[in-house]
């Protein structure tokens, strides 16, 4: 364990990094406030910054405040989250706006214990509103500060695991310099996003390397631990891709809850022998259909197995007066939430 003076150096050598090397300029780095620091946050959980920065552009662009988000409707939200992933962060970021704009005159609460009661706001990311956007001295443990803390100190172990991550977070409160906290916060991320990568991090260029346990006994490979690998179940669906005779497509609203909740999606069914039934009961008869090959899209916990069935209507179609479910064009769907196979599948279809 580093000594007090040690601590203070770690921070003092990762800051001195920063302001010579640190990335100052994302998006989210400029015009500081809760909001925007609050939805990075959100965003960039699981998701690389390359990725989230054009979405986070556009998001802030779109609802430039916590009172904008509040007032759009959630099918708005989900379209601009479509192909981000992990959509349970946008219904939650849209319930935090609402709450946040109605309950809290649109003032974002200046401590972690309130934030924490937030949908979708951890310990972390309460930690990160407060440091970087009301200068707090409260320590954050994202996974970028988990690694770069695991391995300085050599701590074994995946960090998902309570003792672990007890661990991880009475070290990252001891770092935490109570002066320039927000610009440390921004430090320790942007050490594990650049140079304390998952794999080949770059430890000659690292400005803690000296008292690093993991790189002077070569073992950065091993830090942190890693969850225990399992064979993930597989779940199999096929998509009903129906087309009308304009070739207007059905699409289905998913329940609030569980995968994909929210979006919309083709309707489903289990297997062939359901294909006649289903289409009844949306009023359609089948003209022809065509199976075509079976894609994956694996999520955290399965894989699912989809097999696309494009079907052409034998009558003409009445419009299906149902909030839930919309005929579209596949290159004019509208601004709605869609899942990734969803999307791509209407993209191949406009081809």
């Amino acid at each position: 364990m580093l000594s007090n003076g040690q601590t203070e150096t770690f921070a003092q050598r990762l800051l001195c990094w920063f302001d010579q090397h640190g990335r100052k300029d994302l998006p989210w780095q400029r015009d500081i406030n809760p909001y925007r620091v609050w939805l990075s946050e959100i965003m960039l959980q699981q998701t690389q910054v390359s990725t989230v920065i054009p979405y986070f552009q556009r998001m802030s662009s779109a609802y430039p405040d916590v009172h904008a988000l509040a007032s759009a409707p959630l099918d708005e939200v989900l379209h601009q989250w479509t192909g981000l992933g992990y959509y349970a962060r946008a219904r939650n970021l849209h319930k935090t706006a609402q709450i946040i704009s109605t309950e809290f005159d649109g003032l974002f609460p200046d401590n972690v214990e309130q934030l924490q009661t937030l949908p979708g706001i951890g310990r972390s990311t309460a930690g990160a509103i407060c440091a970087i956007a009301y200068h707090r001295h409260c320590a954050i443990l994202d996974g970028n500060v988990k690694r770069v803390l695991a391995r300085h100190h050599a701590i074994a172990g995946w960090p998902g695991k309570t003792a672990v991550s007890n661990q991880l977070w009475a070290i990252a409160e001891k770092n935490t310099p109570a002066q320039r906290t927000g610009d440390y916060t921004q430090a320790i991320m942007d050490l594990g996003a650049t140079l304390c990568t998952r794999s080949k991090p770059a430890c000659t260029q690292c400005p803690v390397n000296a008292d690093c346990q993991a790189f002077t006994q070569d073992e950065t490979q091993f830090y942190p631990g890693k969850k225990a690998s399992k064979v993930l179940p597989i779940r199999q669906t096929l998509l009903l891709i129906i087309r009308d005779k304009k070739r207007h497509i059905l699409l289905q609203q998913r329940p609030p809850s569980g995968i994909w909740g929210g979006l919309w999606s083709f309707p489903e069914c289990a297997n062939e022998a359901e294909l006649v039934t289903i289409c009844q009961r949306f009023g359609i008869k089948i003209k022809n259909y065509r199976l075509a090959d079976t894609l994956r899209h694996t999520f955290s916990h399965f894989h699912l197995d989809y097999t696309p069935v494009y079907i052409d209507t034998q009558n003409a179609v009445t419009r299906i007066a149902d909030s839930n479910q919309r005929w579209v064009e596949p290159a004019a769907h509208g601004e709605i939430g869609l899942p990734a196979p969803t999307l791509a599948l209407l993209q191949k279809l406009n081809q």
